[in-house]
């Protein structure tokens, strides 16, 4: 069956970095399009960025320049590169495969 398992979240100060990590297993991890996705307490579940089979990239203007998805088709590892955090950017991240499957999210807390 279809597995994604985020890891990587934590407590980081403005400023800082993070890089998530989406480990996928049970479907051809090569041929899929992924996105990476927050929500923040009493908000919507929105994009942050995405990438398509071919490496495509597309992001949030929230997140332009400061996040960085990237994919490892021989280690079926999908990331994510946070840098220059903002209190604005606590959340819990989730990874998506293609328009169902979900992980079960990691949080990031930006925080003094």
């Amino acid at each position: 069956q279809v597995q994604l398992v985020e890891s990587g979240g934590g407590l980081v100060q403005p400023g800082g970095s993070l890089r998530l990590s989406c480990s996928g297993s049970g479907f051809s991890f090569r041929y899929s399009d992924f996105g990476w996705y927050r929500q923040a307490p009493g908000n919507q579940r929105e994009l942050v960025a995405s990438i398509t089979s071919e490496g495509r990239t597309d992001y949030a203007d929230a997140v332009k320049g400061r996040f960085t998805i990237s994919r490892d088709n021989p280690k079926s590892i999908l990331s994510l590169q946070m840098n220059n955090l903002k209190p604005e950017d606590t959340a819990v991240y989730y990874c998506k495969l293609g328009k169902k499957y979900w992980g079960q999210g990691t949080q990031v807390t930006v925080s003094s």
